[in-house]
């Protein structure tokens, strides 16, 4: 049976710049007890369809210019704003995908719950905190009677997106919109979130729409599977046939964009010499954080080496202690103890001018480029300024110099003036790798470069670096909680746990035949493509009223 019915739904934004159909002539429905999984690209128009619905677009610039969205008798396009209010929270559910910018730092995690049982239930502030509490412990959390004055920032991030589903539960609505609710997380926490989300849902019969970029992560939890592009529907059906048979060019570039398998053979870097002599040496490394009475060991006793022209891979979950690792490599952190010789140069003992020498030949790509590019910059004065500081070009021939970055990085040269916020993530990726092989480094450390990325973007990259390596002979310390993409890029392994190193060793050694109990439950919470199977949790009802617009 159809809770909701969206027909024909278009939604407009009216810029500066012109009209852009964020979602044009949508059609889809979703049944009680059953999943509808949305998956596209950033700006695809997923979010907007389905804000769209409960009223949190801004108009302006928003307009919903047709459609109509049918829900239990109700349209939601033509109700008046107190009624909807009504029905978000209470009937209509969203988990988002960002817990910490969604709850409010300044209410403990209890006040936020019960807010809307007094609000749609009526409830007795008694009786809702004892509703809260229940519901904090069936989303797994711990000591939940204890923990119900604790504040946001006091959650882990696994936690927050726990009690972010606890509070689009607690009034027992019918239908949940989840929004990427897992990619900003680690792999184990994904899966955890995951099973949670579906094990609720079987309990409470609640109907769902899944918003994804990712297919590998939606394919155990839905029923049907929307395929959304440039804000319409281009592919749509049963999850079985989705993955078994994709009919659109767009599904099977984004099938083929997750990354499986082991490195390419046709990498030059990969066929090369198996066994190179090492430019990074660290023996014993410590980098801890605090005073006497509470010592953090971010780094804890940590040797391994970095062969040159290879690409080390880092993972482990967030908190192990990997972004501390490529910042002490590179002395941005001091360590506290412990050697790290870089071709056999002592860098814990080097004074300031010596590293800033040094400092030419090692570079850092951060994990989000936004944060870590100038606004005030443009593309041109981002990729000069490091050329420029250490004399390898001048005012005058400056400017081929940007250009064959831009080349190397595959960004137009239109582009040359543009500021940061004017491209896209994986564009801006792009911008903060030039800069960083700008100077001609041998030795980069890429914290996180694609974690946030669309997995089609996401692919591009990685193609880029693994081109880029091999251009430029470089040696890369690659940090990442994705063993699949690590698995793709990477020669060798080191995995990382509460500060320490608990494996290391070939990549397709450590896939193959992982010996830490660690290092196997990151492996096996790797959302697959393989061994697809059909949910068996419903029974199958055709095509859920779905419709595809091609």
């Amino acid at each position: 049976m159809s809770l909701l019915q969206v027909n024909n739904l278009s939604v407009w934004f009216y810029t500066r710049n012109g009209v852009v159909k964020a979602v044009n002539d949508l059609s889809f429905s979703v049944n009680v007890g059953q999943t509808l999984a949305i998956v596209g690209e950033s700006g695809s128009g997923k979010s907007v369809c389905c804000y769209s619905l409960l009223g949190l677009i801004p108009c302006p610039p928003g307009r919903i210019e047709s459609g109509t969205a049918d829900f239990d008798g109700q349209d939601l396009l033509s109700l008046p704003i107190k009624q909807l209010r009504q029905i978000r929270g209470q009937h209509i559910a969203t988990i988002f995908q960002d817990p910490m910018t969604c709850l409010n730092p300044y209410l403990s995690i209890g006040e936020q719950l019960i807010e809307p049982l007094i609000y749609h239930k009526n409830c007795s502030r008694h009786e809702a905190r004892d509703r809260a509490i229940a519901l904090l412990e069936e989303v797994g959390i711990q000591q939940a009677r204890g923990r119900f004055n604790n504040y946001p920032h006091q959650f882990s991030g696994g936690m927050r997106q726990r009690v972010m589903i606890a509070m689009a539960l607690i009034a027992e609505p019918r239908l949940l919109i989840a929004d990427e609710p897992t990619t900003a997380l680690d792999v184990t926490i994904q899966a955890q979130i995951l099973e949670l989300i579906a094990e609720i849902q079987r309990k409470r019969n609640l109907a769902m729409i899944f918003i994804s970029h990712d297919l590998a992560v939606v394919k155990d939890i839905a029923d049907h599977i929307a395929v959304m592009k440039d804000g319409e529907i281009v592919e749509t059906g049963p999850t079985k046939s989705i993955f078994d048979a994709p009919q659109h060019h767009y599904t099977r570039e984004l099938l083929a964009a997750i990354p499986s398998g082991s490195k390419p053979e046709s990498s030059t870097v990969s066929n090369t010499v198996t066994s190179n002599p090492p430019l990074i040496e660290i023996e014993h490394l410590n980098t801890w954080f605090g005073g006497k009475n509470a010592i953090v060991k971010a780094v804890d006793d940590i040797s391994l080496s970095v062969e040159r022209g290879k690409i080390l891979g880092v993972v482990g979950e967030s908190g192990s202690g990997k972004s501390t690792l490529g910042r002490s490599i590179l002395q941005l952190v001091r360590p506290s103890s412990g050697e790290i010789r870089y071709d056999n140069i002592e860098l814990t003992t080097l004074k300031p001018r010596a590293l800033k020498t040094l400092r030419r030949r090692m570079q850092m790509i951060f994990q989000d480029p936004y944060a870590s590019l100038n606004p005030r910059m443009s593309v041109f004065d981002t990729l000069a300024e490091p050329l420029l500081y250490h004399g390898l070009a001048t005012r005058k021939t400056v400017t081929p110099q940007v250009l064959e970055l831009m080349d190397d990085v595959g960004l137009a040269h239109s582009a040359i003036k543009k500021y940061p916020h004017e491209f896209s993530g994986g564009q801006r990726q792009r911008i903060a790798i030039g800069r960083a092989i700008a100077v001609k480094p041998e030795f980069i450390v890429a914290d996180e470069p694609v974690s946030a990325l669309d997995v089609t973007i996401q692919k591009q990259i990685l193609e880029l670096i693994e081109n880029l390596v091999e251009k430029h002979q470089l040696t890369m310390l690659f940090i990442s909680h994705d063993l699949s993409v690590v698995r793709y890029l990477c020669d060798r392994i080191v995995v990382m746990h509460k500060g320490r190193l608990v494996e290391q060793g070939d990549t397709e050694t450590i896939w193959a035949n992982p010996q830490d109990a660690y290092t196997q439950q990151l492996l096996s919470a790797i959302p697959s493509l393989q061994d697809q199977q059909p949910r068996s949790r419903h029974h199958e009802t055709g095509d859920s009223g779905n419709r595809s617009s091609e």
